[in-house]
């Protein structure tokens, strides 16, 4: 058989049922094999880096092995900034990219590129495989290296010869199972007593907490400590629990920061955050500041990167917190009775047609269950800092690596992977203009989803964050108006152009939430208010003094 052949029959009992990318000469007998594999859909996008970005979204939800493909040389790179992203996230995606025939290499050939040292920073493990025999043994290792210890992508380079080649049929390795991370007994009992005996603490949680939020809550409720989140990790924690006291960091919450910077917890315990900018509001030192700090990650690259830490916690997650609840229960630390929820409120004001109203009625009238997909822009930080989290994972917001486009093909690889949930992608005029040309694989393979386009004629955070530092912006910024939704509707896509707040109403958004397919909706507003971005206005105003 074929040797790409063998390397998707692996693909297939890994649990494989979607392949994400573009075809092209290079990597043509990858896709004319698909046509006898049933199992296997490729979703065909209009630019890799969006299909980068929805094989990692997919993921995500999937909790899966995804796959990438894209060609040799512009289709490699164009897949590298998606993969930089799913690094950063600690998400498993295999990128698989073609490359010109061996005999061909150094001789200038159409689309050359030698792209394994090119993904090299942005993965855990590249390649270039050079002998056919070698290519699905490369596949199995990556594919263990992307699974196993901290999850991650990995590449995969294989040139068009190659994935011709015949080859000796190979027994299909048994389906890697991911070796959990157990934490040191002796670490965990002396957290356990730190935890036990300190009255006044803080929880911070980052992003690796998604798959135990129910271990963390009851954590929380057992030693009465608030919990903040990271605005990666916004969406995790429900604000009607009492003990959530919002986000610290980018556009966090006055009670939150209030608490790092004022308050008298002696002891903070950081779960799942790798302590970077965004999620500790510009690096502030008084969130460790006099403070005894135990971290539990899986990466123990993030232990003292930035902040010393008294007791790091190498473990998964979710077996450090089952453990730390199962001893509190011994030493008879107990959780007090059922603590009554908090009020949430989605409507404010509702009065001035401005991004947070538009914001809140949108919510207000979308289902709780509801995925939001959150894209680079201004309305970014109203989303963190305005919007209640209703249900649990409800938002999915690119802050950490901050490539704009991303929520686009976050949205569909969201819905690919959890097609019953209600999603909602929420991005601006210039995200759009970068990879809203997605909304035709939506369109094309039926995937529904409501995105809606915040169209100010300008690159907004831009604008505000130049704005307020330098006090100009350049002309340069701004651009004449786009209807999004005349273009839209070339696309026979449906679509609805909002001027108004009153546009926005129950009974539209009921009626968005029926298509079979995506809808769009253009909400045509310039908001002149500051956007809620705390401090980073003055983290970057701090250089060049």
């Amino acid at each position: 058989m074929k040797a790409i052949r063998g390397v998707l029959n692996y693909l297939k009992e890994m649990g494989v049922r979607k392949i994400f990318g573009i075809p092209a000469g290079s990597v043509n007998a990858l896709f004319d094999e698909l046509y006898e594999m049933s199992e296997i859909t490729p979703i065909v996008t209009k630019h890799e880096g969006a299909a980068a970005y929805m094989a990692a979204s997919y993921a995500k939800y999937s909790r899966q092995l995804s796959v990438c493909v894209g060609c040799s040389g512009p289709g490699s790179t164009n897949l590298v900034t998606g993969a930089a992203n799913a690094m950063r996230e600690h998400l498993p995606v295999l990128f698989l990219t073609g490359a010109v025939p061996v005999n061909t290499m150094g001789l200038n050939a159409s689309q050359e590129l030698d792209a394994a040292p090119i993904f090299a920073p942005v993965t855990k493990y590249s390649v270039r495989v050079e002998r056919a025999k070698d290519l699905l043994p490369e596949v199995v290792k990556a594919v263990r290296i992307a699974l196993d210890g901290v999850p991650g992508p990995v590449h995969i380079a294989i040139p068009i010869d190659l994935q011709h080649e015949t080859v000796e049929p190979m027994d299909c390795p048994v389906p890697l199972i991911r070796k959990p991370i157990l934490p040191e007994v002796t670490v965990l009992k002396e957290a356990v007593q730190k935890l036990a005996e300190e009255k006044n603490g803080y929880i911070l949680a980052g992003q690796g907490v998604r798959n135990s939020v129910d271990q963390l809550i009851e954590l929380a409720e057992t030693l009465q400590w608030p919990i903040m989140t990271t605005p990666q990790a916004k969406g995790l924690i429900p604000d009607a629990h009492p003990l959530h006291a919002g986000v610290f960091g980018f556009a966090g919450h006055e009670r939150a920061s209030e608490l790092i910077n004022e308050g008298d917890g002696k002891t903070i315990f950081i779960v799942g955050s790798s302590l970077g900018e965004t999620a500790t509001n510009n690096y502030n030192q008084n969130l460790t500041k006099h403070r005894y700090t135990i971290q539990m990650d899986f990466d123990e690259t993030v232990f003292n990167r930035k902040y010393r830490v008294d007791l790091p916690i190498l473990s998964d997650i979710q077996i450090g917190l089952l453990y730390l609840n199962d001893e509190l229960k011994q030493l008879g630390v107990s959780r007090p009775g059922r603590l009554k929820q908090k009020e949430v409120i989605v409507d404010g004001g509702m009065d001035e047609y401005n991004t947070q109203n538009v914001l809140l009625r949108l919510q207000k009238y979308l289902p709780p269950s509801t995925r939001y997909t959150v894209d680079i822009g201004e309305f970014m930080s109203y989303v963190i800092h305005h919007m209640p989290v209703l249900d649990h994972d409800t938002f999915d917001i690119n802050v950490h690596f901050g490539a704009m486009g991303s929520g686009i093909g976050a949205a569909i690889g969201s819905k690919l992977a959890e097609p019953e949930r209600p999603v909602v992608c929420i991005t601006g005029d210039g995200c759009f203009f970068m990879h809203g040309m997605e909304i035709l694989t939506a369109k094309e393979y039926n995937i529904p989803f409501i995105l809606v386009v915040m169209n100010n004629a300008r690159l907004g955070m831009v604008y505000h964050g130049h704005t307020l530092q330098f006090q100009r912006s350049h002309a340069s910024f701004e651009q004449s108006p786009i209807d999004i939704s005349a273009l839209v509707s070339a696309m026979d896509i449906p679509s609805v152009r909002v001027e108004a707040l009153d546009d926005l109403g129950e009974e539209l958004m009921q009626e968005l939430l029926k298509h079979k397919g995506p809808v769009v909706v253009e909400v045509a507003l310039v908001d002149n208010n500051v956007p809620p971005m705390g401090d980073r206005v003055k983290f970057l105003s701090s250089f060049g003094k």
